[in-house]
């Protein structure tokens, strides 16, 4: 466990910060929030590298460290077969890309063949919101 997570949890626990057993809670989502991809479309066939342009409905985009409710920001989860465990922040990794600067766009570069990829948004720790609000998962076959 690195340095900084070892930190926080000390912090947190010595704060009386535990909720339910856990050292992170879930913040709110409000009801009809949504992600979803502008682009690439579902089925579309894209160069090695190509532009992902996030969408978001319901909530307003905050960097990570933001706690102001009905915000979070993004993540890119690529190639992931089950969506990751939803009650701890979301694990940093080649297949889960973090946007904690509010972005809303990114370049990728995947190698040919058939890709999935889906979003998740995080709170400012980077989990998801309790109800999470998470895009449907499309496909793109890169050339």
């Amino acid at each position: 466990m690195n340095l900084i997570v070892r930190a926080l949890v000390v912090i947190v626990c010595a704060c009386g910060g535990l909720v339910s057993g856990s050292v992170f809670a879930a913040t709110p989502s409000p009801e009809g929030a949504r992600v979803f991809i502008i682009e690439p479309k579902n089925g579309a066939t894209v160069p090695a590298t190509f532009k992902v342009e996030f969408g978001i409905e319901g909530m307003t985009l905050a960097p990570a460290g933001t706690f102001e409710p009905n915000t979070g920001h993004h993540h890119l989860l690529i190639d992931v077969d089950s969506v990751p465990d939803m009650a701890v922040p979301l694990p940093a990794t080649e297949n889960i890309l973090h946007f904690g600067k509010a972005q809303s766009q990114t370049f990728i570069t995947l190698e040919p063949g058939k890709h999935t990829l889906q979003l998740v948004l995080g709170d400012g720790n980077h989990i998801p919101h309790e109800k999470p609000v998470v895009s449907q998962v499309i496909t793109v076959n890169v050339e």
